[in-house]
């Protein structure tokens, strides 16, 4: 991300951006390999594909702010890999962490990870350093740390299934192991921080929320969520592109001042429970109409949902939720250029 698109976006979290329409879409392992040319395991596996697939990017699109900007990752491996989950890594699908916790009572034993060296935390951080001055020099700057949420990596550890289940029915256990997650989560947050100074911005995924009613998530994800985002920086980002009308309103309350959410609730509405206090970045199909949709299908599609917002102050154009795999550059040249017209 560069000086002026970090800029820009700070002021349109403020309610002072630019008087164009900004737009930006989150990148990384499941649409950038593909539409690059290359695999999954050769973006994963080579410093070069990695570089010169997110250099191509913003190469090709230089209207768009893409989120968090080289976005150094294994997927949904990253962080399940350092509680010593075993990864699956197959050659050109989306990689996967088996569980590590089998019965709720091994909660207790899950012991906390050294991001410093434990699991593939070491790769991520490293990949960033080794070409850190490759993406200075293009006029970029590392400005995210990164990670998915506490609740999304609970269920990674014990299986979505059986998390939400212990959830339920033994509550104590399921916020024991959120907790436990969460110290984890401060630990590697700051790692990032204090390894690239340039840092002013946590970016949390965490799709589980959606999955959880109310009461729940007041009591076990709302503190941890209020805590990782109490951090002092610019801007605090979440993803949970799962539904969201019965926990956006508590976004303000959680610290997050950008979101970037699904599609089974609209703009306008989302504007109503933040009562626009949050900045959101959305909401087009991904799949329906940015990914197999025509150029005219997108065109249409990001002009309806633009002359849908009566306040455009805290509005960034994306899809609803990161960009999917098989989206073509003429659908993204479409959506900017509807953007712009």
């Amino acid at each position: 991300m560069t000086d002026t698109q970090w800029e820009n976006l700070k002021a349109t979290i403020a309610g002072r951006g630019p008087s164009t329409i900004q737009a930006g879409f989150i990148i990384d392992s499941p649409w950038l390999p593909n539409w690059y040319g290359k695999s999954i395991l050769d973006y994963f596996s080579s410093d070069e594909v990695w570089f010169r697939s997110n250099m191509k990017a913003i190469t090709d699109f230089p209207e768009a702010t893409f989120f968090p900007g080289f976005w150094s990752e294994f997927g949904m491996c990253t962080e399940p890999s350092a509680f010593g989950a075993r990864c699956s890594f197959p050659p050109n699908e989306f990689p996967f962490a088996h569980k590590v916790i089998h019965e709720s009572s091994g909660i207790d034993a899950l012991e906390l990870p050294d991001p410093r060296k434990d699991g593939l935390l070491p790769f991520v951080l490293n990949r960033l350093k080794i070409n850190q001055d490759r993406i200075e020099e293009a006029g970029h700057r590392i400005r995210f740390a990164v990670a998915r949420g506490p609740l999304n990596i609970a269920s990674f550890l014990m299986g979505t299934t059986e998390f939400l289940t212990t959830l339920m029915l033994e509550p104590e256990r399921a916020d024991a192991l959120v907790k436990k997650v969460t110290l984890f989560l401060r630990d590697w947050i700051e790692l990032q921080r204090e390894t690239f100074p340039s840092i002013d911005g946590i970016f949390l995924l965490d799709d589980i929320i959606g999955f959880m009613g109310v009461p729940e998530f007041r009591a076990i994800g709302l503190p941890r969520f209020t805590e990782l985002f109490a951090d002092d920086v610019a801007v605090r980002f979440l993803h949970n592109d799962a539904p969201c009308a019965q926990s956006a309103a508590l976004l303000p309350q959680m610290g997050v001042n950008l979101y970037n959410m699904g599609t089974d609730i609209t703009l306008p509405e989302l504007q109503v429970l933040t009562e626009n206090k949050v900045t959101l970045l959305g909401n087009i199909h991904p799949r329906d109409v940015l990914a197999r949709g025509s150029p005219q299908d997108v065109t249409t599609a990001t002009i309806s949902l633009i002359d849908s917002l009566a306040d455009r102050s805290h509005f960034i154009l994306s899809c609803g939720g990161g960009m999917p795999p098989g989206v073509s550059s003429a659908n993204i040249t479409a959506m900017l250029g509807a953007a712009g017209a």
